[in-house]
């Protein structure tokens, strides 16, 4: 992967599910003073409701997104269910960056800290943390998207993700939505402009 001669910046949000993480990415990359732009994810699970090639993800089939991981293409990558895989292309912040852009990330704790890793000093990590978990799993069932065997995965895998929020620079607790955007902002442009 080419290195970031421009200086630009990557700044990572990760939480558990229905945290409210993609709501606060969204928010951000609305104000062009913080100069972001998303990376989009490569995942193998099915397109949900109205999500877009190359908009949402890069969709890939699991032999795919393997033959990808084989070649060394991923920036980081995660099998975050069976079958069910997630990663950044390195070719993904190479674009971005290539604009004079900085990178923001919607992405799973693991993956967030192998960045954090790579980059330590580039990476800005935030966790977004729901206010409880029986508020988490109230928000994954207004989604209406999965079914409650996968609402009850997704709930168990957030306690184990809850976790790590200490690993994090940053930790956005997301029980009021206006002062968690403010927060974020306030802590992504103190980093972009350090």
């Amino acid at each position: 992967m080419s290195t970031n001669s421009k200086g630009q910046k990557l700044i990572v949000f990760s939480a558990p599910s229905g945290s409210g993480k993609t709501t606060i990415v969204r928010h951000l990359l609305g104000l062009d003073e913080l100069g972001l732009e998303f990376s989009i994810s490569a995942t193998s699970r099915q397109k949900r409701g109205e999500e877009v090639e190359g908009k949402d993800y890069y969709f890939l089939s699991a032999k795919e997104f393997k033959n990808k991981i084989k070649n060394d293409e991923f920036l980081e990558w995660e099998e975050v269910y069976r079958d069910n895989f997630y990663g950044t292309l390195k070719t993904e912040v190479e674009r971005i960056w290539a604009k004079g852009k900085n990178v923001i990330f919607d992405i799973d704790v693991s993956g967030g800290l192998r960045i954090k890793r790579k980059f330590p000093n580039e990476t800005l990590a935030v966790f977004v943390k729901p206010p409880s978990i029986d508020e988490l799993k109230i928000r994954l069932k207004k989604r209406k998207t999965e079914s409650e065997d996968k609402i009850n995965m997704r709930v168990a895998k957030a306690s184990a993700e809850l976790a790590t929020a200490p690993l994090f620079d940053v930790i956005v607790v997301n029980d009021n939505l206006e002062n968690a955007l403010e927060d974020a902002y306030k802590h992504v442009s103190d980093f972009i402009n350090s």
